[in-house]
């Protein structure tokens, strides 16, 4: 596979070798809600969710507001979308990305309109939906499959928010369901043939860097599509943003998130489509870190310790040593413990 230049397998590469341009995201809220948010399995959300559902970005959104405005039709968010990235063009089509909240937690005719919406735009090459694996069920499934066939030349991903294999910190960030759930999920989709993408966070609560490469790891062996590596960050209106403030969490240096993501796109097999590399939290809602602000500049460092360190994604696995790489990387919050005083289902 061609990794146009970079030593590791970005989306940009993939749209280049799959379609010869750039694809550019459009961020689209459908109107949803979360079973984490509305009673069904809490109220509160994860513990790093802010009030937008982590679609702060979309294009429904009322700017400046920080809250989720009543949507725009799929349509006009795209047409939105599309005039918004008009100055940085390099491509002629794009991803109708589904982001906020939980988007096949609805009713299926109403999944089934807002989904095929999208994917009906000539210059549409495919969506990409963020849900949970415990919104997957059979209705879901078949309307997935229905899309499949109905719309051949275009792609239907899947992303799912694992964010850790580790139940006690899954219990921590009050996801809400079991890693037995997310296993099921990835068969369902596996059979559909729907490339899954898979969401994991480095810097939680109570995580040492060998139970991150653990969750990596795992997910090597899951053969998943696509990864999205991102830092955590601490968002104002959160349960986390009060656990910060009390001194119970913290969150990484740029250098000890650079590490620790060197080692992970070290071990995570060569063949997976890096989706992500780092987050660019709202700033008008970002309290920590102050360094994710500048989304640049942890990149261009990131390449640039690559390069002077000669590290490419898939040598650990491709090798079976994951400590070979040397790179200092800080242990986190509590030496593998949760924070005192706080029990994960508060």
């Amino acid at each position: 596979m061609d990794y146009r230049g970079k030593p590791y397998y970005s989306l940009d590469a993939w749209c280049k070798n799959t379609y010869g341009e750039k694809l550019y995201k459009i961020a689209l809220d459908a109107g949803l809600t979360c079973p984490n948010r509305d009673g069904t399995l809490d109220s509160r959300g994860c513990i790093f969710c802010s009030a937008g559902g982590s679609g702060e970005f979309a294009a429904g959104n009322r700017p400046g507001s920080g809250k989720p405005a009543a949507p725009l039709s799929i349509r006009e968010q795209l047409e939105a979308g599309k005039k918004l990235l008009e100055g940085k063009r390099t491509g002629s089509r794009y991803i109708a990305y589904f982001q906020a909240y939980t988007n096949t937690y609805g009713p299926p005719e109403y999944l089934a309109s807002i989904f095929r919406q999208a994917l009906a735009e000539p210059d549409i090459a495919g969506i990409s939906i963020a849900t949970r694996p415990d919104c997957l069920g059979a209705g879901v499934m078949q309307l997935l499959l229905s899309l499949k066939q109905d719309f051949p030349g275009k792609f239907i991903w899947v992303e799912l928010g694992l964010q850790t294999i580790h139940e006690e910190t899954a219990r921590f960030i009050r996801r809400g369901y079991s890693l037995s759930c997310f296993t099921r999920a990835m068969e369902s989709l596996h059979k559909a043939g729907i490339p899954v993408i898979v969401h994991v966070i480095l810097g939680l609560p109570g995580e040492t860097e060998e139970m991150v490469l653990d969750t990596i790891r795992f997910l090597n062996r899951c053969g998943i599509f696509g990864i999205k590596l991102q830092l955590l960050h601490i968002l104002e209106h959160t349960d986390l943003a009060a656990l910060y403030r009390e001194g119970k969490v913290s969150v990484l240096s740029l250098d000890a998130y650079l590490s620790l993501l060197l080692k992970c796109i070290a071990a995570l097999s060569p063949d997976i489509v890096i989706h992500r590399l780092t987050g660019d939290g709202p700033k008008r809602i970002l309290i920590a870190p102050s360094w994710s602000g500048n989304k640049r500049n942890v990149l261009n460092t990131l390449h640039q310790r690559m390069k002077l360190s000669s590290i490419r994604q898939g040598q650990c696995y491709e090798s079976g040593t994951f400590d070979s790489l040397q790179i200092d990387c800080a242990v986190y919050v509590g030496q593998g413990h949760l924070p005192p005083d706080h029990s994960p289902d508060q």
